[in-house]
């Protein structure tokens, strides 16, 4: 059964890291989501390549493989998402959320009306309150590696109203810091979905890190 926009919200509290996937080959990604969810993470983020509309199928077809497959394990969602059409192909796929790398008022509203949970990208306290007030369920606060965690200490001081995830730079070093400083959990990229071990059918070191991330950002 699909899950409800509640239970994914309440997933994203629980759980706190969304493993986000960018550029694999569609053929990997459903062993790529098994391993990581082995590991304990259950939330999988399929980027779109906005090179060119013919990159789009290859992310569309990796997210309905885990749709299908995966269903009972996993809360799939689509990422780098621009537009209202790539809201529905999202969706069309099987995607529960989106999640953008900045913030577009109406692509919020448009992906809230289809029922999906939103997560959009900000970086500033007026793009982050922009954001929130188009309905953002959770404001994705990137590209925060560089600025660290006084950064969120920072932002949710006058904001502590508005839940924020943190990627961008995210470790398994950094991630218990950054939850601290008031951010519900994270986003994490190549630190943890690593390429070479992908490539050569190494899931289960996938697995043991996604263990490794769970357990530090669970005990922070």
């Amino acid at each position: 059964m699909k899950p409800t926009r509640e239970q994914i919200i309440q997933n994203v509290y629980d759980n706190r890291i969304i493993a986000i996937v960018r550029g694999m080959e569609p053929k990997h990604c459903v062993k790529l989501a098994q391993a990581l969810y082995e590991g304990g993470i259950n939330m999988v983020e399929i980027t779109f390549n906005q090179k060119s509309a013919d990159h789009f199928e290859a992310t569309t077809n990796a997210i309905r493989a885990i749709s299908e497959q995966l269903a009972e394990q996993v809360m799939v969602g689509a990422g780098t998402v621009l537009t209202k059409e790539q809201v529905d192909l999202a969706k069309e796929a099987g995607a529960l959320y989106i999640i953008t790398p900045s913030t577009n008022p109406e692509v919020i509203r448009y992906a809230k009306e289809q029922g999906m949970v939103t997560m959009p990208g900000a970086m500033t306290p007026s793009e982050i309150v922009t954001a929130y007030e188009a309905g953002a369920d959770f404001v994705k606060i990137f590209p925060v590696g560089n600025l660290g965690a006084a950064y969120i200490k920072a932002v949710k001081a006058p904001m502590s109203h508005i839940p924020v995830l943190a990627v961008g730079g995210v470790n398994e070093k950094n991630i218990a810091g950054f939850i601290k400083a008031g951010a519900i959990g994270a986003g994490v990229g190549g630190n943890l979905v690593n390429a070479q071990w992908i490539q050569n059918g190494e899931f289960d070191k996938i697995t043991a890190l996604a263990r490794e991330f769970i357990t530090n950002a669970k005990e922070a």
